[in-house]
């Protein structure tokens, strides 16, 4: 599931002769050589300067702040004055009780719903909203399965639990997004503010999100639910901004020719014509609402998060697994039913079916659902039947020591996946943390400058370093060198396989099909379940962190990839093949040379997805930053936490801008 939202551009760019490849690549050229020759000075005069005064080693104990002692004095204040001070008596306590309030009221009306009635409201609200026909048939059909398995595994309550959470947050978030997204789409100034900020909440990866809210709210459900508001809410108000801001001018021009005011143009013409960029907002807001709510179990939030993270932390990966699949499918339903949905709009409706369309159906959804909710309670229990019930754990912890006993280590040629593991760490893992810690930080703070000037401004450069030298402030350098080396190794597979997967699928229609299922899948599973099968093959390492962090980002470099491929302009390649190119020189020297907006992208999201997973792998051996962070939150350390968190957050920002200069954002803004 992506944290991350890409939201391209629905006006159509003017037609611009498209440069040929030898052009462009001069041209690229002669840009990177315009800067090389002044970083070279720089270089020549800074290092021999660096050396005089700084000599080598970490960063130096008398530049670091200590951050997590105050931190710590000022949760021991929250602690001491939460039942006292008016702050929270007049104010945060109402938002916590409100909270509360309000997931425990949708729990016990879905619980009172009875088994029977929940699944049948299920069932039909995916039918309803994919429509009552055929295909919306088979959205029901996918809701049915989806319960009865949660059922089966002896989830029943830790579902509903979970999904109360996940109605009040994404009820919330969508309303706090669209609010956000209707400032943006009418005020230029306002959507200017907004998308720094937005920018920088892609890049927080989820466990940022869990600090702040825990030293103000404690452990718990308020917790829980406002974090994943927090963290939900950006997709709503980028793509309802999107749609607002990319409504057809000939429609709102014509709605204002006839006399329509301000407001009324808001509702009748541009709301109307973005209700699928909105649609397909909240789509992405329930995605990542489900993936918060999950990790949100280390704060206290119960549901099947806090059975995956229980099991997780005793390495039960039989018991991971039966919170997992339900995970699983659950994002599988929301996903296919707001799809569906979105699908719909703009369709007509048949005229034999007016009566299961509108208010009458919704009609008939609350009726059926009354009705099977009482013949529940007047027929059968209202949990779901005990005997209905079957233990995967034992199955699947057998299935992991057969694993682990056969293909752990001395597989013939292959070697196994403990010795995968091992030599991983050993040649790649290894080396590359203990050549970052080799550098001296100021040579270190030097090459990322460079780096970012080269690719972007000195904005760029100046933001850059400034968020690196901040995490040598914070005093925690060598674990945030420990965790760099951890995303730059994740980067560098992620990347290797998702550029030759992405160029397969667009030069092979075939490839492609057969991939898109499976990318959709990968897509859909939250952060947390990717780390069950991986503990299950490769043990509690940190090699597991970062297969773990590679398998969740390269669904989104692969489709970018695939698309920026497919997008490059026909001329181009029939230019090439009339000069006599071969299928190899079009790849080579036209349509990833053109292509390269659409790769510097899947680069950057590459980038923001494997730093989500590979803090999350502290849980399964990836120590580092990720550690501390679950550390901080299952141990009531603030101090260690928060610090780990705001460096992970400098490290986010460092590789989002060596990923996505601001110089290549203004160019494209001014050529488009």
């Amino acid at each position: 599931m992506t944290a991350a939202v890409t939201t391209p551009s629905k006006e159509k760019p003017a037609q611009r002769a498209v440069p040929g490849p030898g052009r462009l690549a001069s041209a690229v050229r002669h840009r990177a050589g315009r800067k090389l020759l002044p970083l070279a000075v720089a270089a020549f005069v800074l290092v021999p300067l660096g050396v005089v005064l700084w000599g080598g080693g970490s960063w130096p104990a008398g530049l670091t702040v200590d951050v997590s002692g105050p931190l710590d004095d000022a949760n021991e204040w929250v602690i001491d004055n939460r039942e006292s001070h008016p702050l929270f008596l007049y104010f945060l306590l109402h938002l916590s009780n409100t909270a509360t309030d309000a997931v425990d009221a949708v729990y016990n009306g879905l619980d009172a719903l009875g088994w029977v009635g929940f699944a049948a409201l299920a069932v039909l609200f995916a039918w309803r909203a994919a429509g009552f026909d055929r295909r919306g048939a088979k959205t029901a059909g996918i809701a049915a399965v989806v319960f009865a398995v949660c059922g089966l595994l002896g989830m029943w309550d830790a579902t509903l639990l979970t999904i109360a959470l996940m109605v009040v947050a994404v009820a919330v978030a969508s309303v706090l997004g669209i609010a956000l997204g209707l400032a943006a789409g009418l005020s230029d100034r306002f959507h200017r503010m907004l998308r720094p900020v937005l920018d920088t909440m892609q890049v927080m990866p989820a466990f940022a999100y869990l600090l702040p809210f825990v030293l103000v709210f404690g452990t718990g459900t308020p917790a829980a639910l406002f974090c994943t508001v927090i963290y939900a809410a950006p997709p709503m108000a980028r793509l309802t901004a999107l749609g607002l801001r990319g409504a057809d001018a000939g429609v709102l021009e014509a709605s204002a020719s006839l006399g329509a005011s301000g407001r009324q143009r808001l509702w009748t013409a541009r709301l109307p014509l973005a209700r699928k960029e909105m649609l397909l907002g909240l789509n992405q807001t329930i995605m990542m609402a489900l993936s918060m709510v999950v990790i949100a179990a280390l704060v206290g939030a119960g549901g099947l998060g806090e059975e995956v993270y229980s099991a997780l932390s005793t390495v039960d990966v039989g018991k991971a697994l039966a919170a997992g699949i339900p995970i699983v499918l659950i994002a599988v339903w929301l996903d296919r039913t707001t799809a569906a949905a979105g699908e719909r709009i703009g369709t007509s409706v048949p005229g034999g079916s007016r009566l299961l369309h509108g208010w009458r159906a919704w009609a008939l959804v609350a009726v059926v659902t009354a009705a099977a909710a009482a013949a529940n309670r007047a027929l059968l229990a209202p949990t779901w039947p005990e005997g209905w019930t079957y233990d995967i754990s034992t199955p699947v912890n057998k299935a992991q020591d057969w694993i682990t006993e056969h293909l752990a280590s001395g597989v013939p040629v292959l070697g196994g996946t403990e010795v995968w593991s091992e030599n991983f760490t050993l040649w790649v893992l290894n080396p590359l943390r203990d050549g970052l810690m080799w550098l001296p930080w100021w040579a270190l703070l030097l090459v990322v400058a460079g780096l970012a000037w080269l690719v972007g401004t000195w904005a760029t450069a100046l933001t850059s370093t400034l968020a690196l030298g901040a995490v040598g402030v914070l005093g925690v350098w060598t674990k945030s060198l420990d965790t760099l080396s951890q995303v730059i190794a994740a980067l560098f597979v992620t990347l290797l396989l998702g550029f030759a997967l992405g160029v397969a699928a667009a030069r092979a229609g075939r490839f492609e099909r057969w991939m898109r299922p499976v990318l959709d899948a990968m897509q859909t599973m939250p952060q947390f379940v990717y780390l069950i099968p991986v503990v299950a093959l490769f043990g509690v390492t940190r090699a597991s962190a970062i297969i773990a962090a590679v398998v969740y980002a390269l669904p989104a470099v692969v489709r970018i990839t695939t698309q920026g491929i497919r997008e490059v302009d026909p001329a181009a390649l029939e230019a090439a093949r009339s000069l006599g190119a071969g299928s190899r020189q079009q790849l080579l020297q036209v349509q990833l040379p053109l292509a390269r907006p659409a790769l510097q992208l899947a680069v950057n999201q590459g980038v923001v997805l494997v730093l989500a997973v590979v803090v999350v792998g502290g849980l399964v051996g990836g120590g580092a930053l990720g550690y501390d962070v679950v550390k901080g939150l299952s141990r009531g350390e603030m101090g260690v936490g928060m610090t780990a968190g705001a460096a992970i957050v400098c490290l986010g920002l460092v590789l989002d801008r060596l990923t996505q200069p601001g110089a290549g954002r203004s160019r494209r803004r001014h050529e488009g």
